[in-house]
């Protein structure tokens, strides 16, 4: 019982930090652009912040004269493109913020912790740290990374911890990371699986984390997940796998429709073992396919913490699963 409650206190686990090495690839301690307040054009690439105050990062905002301040305020800083890797995974540590947060990366969202208002929650004590979708980067310009945070009392913002770009080498060509933001609704219903389903009413999660980080506290019983992601055309594999994290406690995962694998001892709270294990599904041949895909997990929580908690939750070829989960093990 201890483990598990241990393991249901890891909020944001990324795969990249489980499997590999990280390579720190750009140092973002420093001074940042900072602005009290909330408007959603601060998000944005073309919104001009000459004029914001510098903050230190990380640091209290107290400590940087705001002191006594609660509520919302904003954090803007850019880096050049010149810093990336065009064969890297890149991610984004922000260490740890109080209370909550909202990440944008080129004026769109990678992740979150805690909750806004009315529905607030806090995650002052998670660490941070977001993938950046390859298709956000901006290889030959500069890149916007902008950060919305709410805080309700005490001290606020980006507070401690490392702050910075890291990269993961890109051994893997033809490895999809399904890390980031996914859809979550707590019905369940067989439809959910459906590739045609439309799921834009639902609420955001980040995966992976557990259901505390969208409020979901004391929660039992059954959720669904579902995230669209893209394949090019004209790669060379044929056979793929999905490695779907850690889940607490049983799933059911689908791919464009079609069940791929479950986990479930059937065992009840304490006993089971479920929460544990790796989740590693073939895709069978022909599922996959070049554009637009699917992937929709069915998890039934028995009791503590629930969800996909912890990485990798990725698709790969099948002739690297045995390297990618003994390095995988190796790094955990």
């Amino acid at each position: 019982m201890f483990k598990r409650l241990m393991i249901g206190m890891l909020l944001l686990v990324t795969a990249a930090t489980q499997a590999q090495d990280l390579d720190r690839l750009l140092n973002l301690r420093g001074y940042w652009k900072f602005s009290i307040g909330d408007h959603k054009e601060w998000a944005g690439v073309e919104y001009d912040d000459s004029d914001w105050e510098e903050i230190y990062v990380p640091r209290r905002w107290e400590r940087e004269g705001f002191n006594g301040y609660d509520g919302y305020a904003w954090y803007r800083t850019t880096f050049s493109g010149d810093e990336l890797e065009k064969e890297g995974a890149h991610y984004l540590r922000l260490g740890y913020i109080d209370d909550v947060d909202e990440v944008f990366f080129n004026g769109v969202k990678i992740g979150f912790s805690g909750g806004f208002p009315p529905d607030y929650y806090t995650a002052w004590n998670a660490k941070r740290e977001y993938r950046i979708p390859n298709e956000l980067l901006n290889y030959d310009g500069e890149n916007l990374i902008a950060v919305r945070i709410f805080d309700k009392g005490g001290e606020g913002g980006i507070y401690s911890g490392e702050v910075g770009l890291l990269v993961a080498d890109a051994a893997y060509n033809e490895m999809y990371s399904l890390e980031g933001l996914w859809k979550i609704s707590r019905r369940d219903r067989d439809e959910f699986a459906d590739v045609d389903y439309d799921d834009s009413r639902w609420e955001d999660i980040v995966v992976p984390s557990n259901w505390k980080t969208i409020g979901m506290r004391n929660y039992k019983g059954f959720a669904w997940y579902r995230k669209e992601f893209e394949m090019p055309s004209g790669g060379k594999e044929t056979e793929f796998t999905l490695i779907g994290g850690y889940i607490d406690d049983f799933d059911e995962i689908f791919v464009n429709g079609v069940k791929i694998g479950e986990t479930n001892d059937g065992r009840r709270i304490g006993r089971s073992r479920s929460f544990s294990e790796l989740r590693i599904y073939d895709i069978p041949e022909g599922v996959l396919k070049p554009g637009k895909n699917t992937v929709a997990v069915r998890v039934e929580d028995i009791g503590d913490n629930g969800g996909i908690y912890r990485g990798p939750v990725t698709i790969i070829p099948s002739r690297i699963v045995t390297k990618f989960t003994r390095e995988f093990r190796f790094w955990r």
